[in-house]
């Protein structure tokens, strides 16, 4: 029997108050295997660009690349469809499923390109659809259609870049709501005896745990890092107090800055999308309501503010430090211009690049007792409280002070950092055009 490929994309159809499209593809795993489909590669979970105003809720679409007996096509597409409408939250507005069927092993350029787009970039439904249509694939959109756009992205990324892998384990449906039992002692062990093939999984600053989400959703926790093996050795180190029904290991561009983007200069930066972008700071730091720090920077083609908020903790540390005429790199999202503000990066890291001198004027010292001296009146020159002499020649010193701060790269604290943002623990263990060959036994459960 001929076997055949095909990459299924799924997104959005999740809501605030409950559901996760992760979940929809952990399903699918075992019902597809029951079909005797073959997994090609662990299921991809793609973070699409996160600044965009009309995200899912982690704005992670999925896709299930399989080789399947072509007499069993017509029941992979139902059980996929079926799938998608029993789970899927289509009482809540703004979800609006999309799935997407794409046959064949190569995946077209023009498809990859529209995948990067959307992890940097801006991109329509419209063009999504007319994608699909061009290379003979196949949508399915509920209400407005909206996952279409994440189902062939999630297709288009096939992840021949940096990549990471996150293990999920999901709650029994009772459980859903209430609060997480997870025994968070063995997390800390956990990540300690990781260390540093697993990352992000708690928030040394704090002292949280960072695997455990807060919402409704069936998620109980979840572990990322550099290989399968990793992943699944820290999973059977936690000690969950709950049942979990199903876990399933996911390979991800989750911690790789995959979003980010480098400009030549500020006039090219745009509405949201992130950027990585240079200039010199123009203003010094303020804080402004809710401890938020703003500042802004220049170049010869524009200005930008930057906003290191709150809950980025040490970034925000860094950024009340920064001065006029230091010269910086900055990583993050654009916020959209307002009628009182200019275009605004919200920061995820700063590589601080130079440092400009923090110069004082101090009053002189005295010539006969080294005392330091104390004004008479400005244009009156200097006296001296000890001996009494007077100086009138004299003016003030320039003096050069210490920076309480270094050069080098400085990353959000871990409880704010994004899905996709690379924390400090991945630096230097990047993978580049590495093939997966084959999977692990046991990827999933059941």
């Amino acid at each position: 029997m001929t076997r055949k490929t095909m990459h299924i994309g799924l997104d959005d159809t999740d809501s605030t108050r409950k559901g996760c499209t992760t979940y929809v593809a952990a399903v699918l795993v075992e019902k597809l295997q029951k079909l005797d489909a073959e997994f090609t590669d662990y299921p991809n979970l793609i973070r699409l660009n996160p600044n965009v105003p009309w995200k899912t809720r982690g704005n992670g679409a999925l896709c299930l690349r399989i080789r399947y007996g072509e007499n069993v096509e017509g029941q992979i597409k139902e059980t996929v469809i079926k799938t998608v409408e029993e789970q899927a939250d289509f009482e809540c507005k703004g979800t609006d499923p999309g799935i997407v069927f794409f046959e064949g092993a190569q995946i077209p350029k023009e498809i990859k390109a529209f995948a990067r787009n959307a992890i940097t970039d801006i991109v329509t439904l419209k063009d999504a659809v007319k994608l699909v249509s061009k290379f003979g694939g196949e949508a399915v959109g509920f209400k407005k259609g909206r996952g279409i756009i994440g189902g062939l992205a999630a297709v288009g990324e096939t992840l021949h870049a940096d990549y990471t892998y996150e293990v999920l384990a999901y709650r029994v449906s009772e459980n859903r709501g209430l609060k997480r039992c997870v025994d968070e002692a063995s997390i800390f062990e956990m990540d300690e005896a990781t260390a540093p093939y697993t990352f992000n999984n708690v928030d040394q600053e704090k002292g949280r745990v960072m695997i455990t989400p807060r919402g409704p959703d069936p998620i109980l926790f979840g572990i990322r890092g550099e290989t399968p093996e990793i992943v699944k050795k820290a999973f059977r180190m936690v000690r969950a107090f709950e049942p979990v029904e199903r876990w399933v290991i996911f390979r991800t561009n989750q911690g790789t800055d995959a979003h980010l983007k480098g400009v030549e200069n500020l006039g090219q930066i745009k509405p949201y999308s992130p950027v990585i972008v240079r200039g010199t700071v123009t203003t010094n730091p303020k804080m402004i309501p809710r401890r938020h720090v703003i500042f802004s920077i220049e170049d010869k083609s524009a200005q930008a503010d930057c906003a290191a908020y709150e809950p980025t903790g040490v970034l925000r540390k860094v950024a009340s430090k920064l001065i006029i005429g230091d010269y910086v790199e900055v990583y993050g999202g654009v916020r959209a211009p307002s009628q009182h503000r200019s275009s605004t990066i919200n920061l995820e890291k700063v590589q601080v690049l130079r440092l400009a001198p923090k110069i004082a004027f101090h009053n002189p010292l005295c010539k006969k007792c080294g005392r330091r001296l104390e004004s008479m009146g400005k244009g009156q020159g200097f006296r001296c409280r000890k001996c009494g002499s007077k100086h009138r020649s004299l003016g003030k010193v320039e003096v050069k002070l210490k920076r309480d701060l270094k050069r080098g790269l400085y990353i959000t604290s871990t409880r704010s950092q994004r899905h996709l943002t690379k924390p400090f623990r991945r630096y230097g263990m990047e993978k580049r055009h590495v093939t997966v060959e084959g999977l692990i036994d046991g990827w999933h459960f059941p």
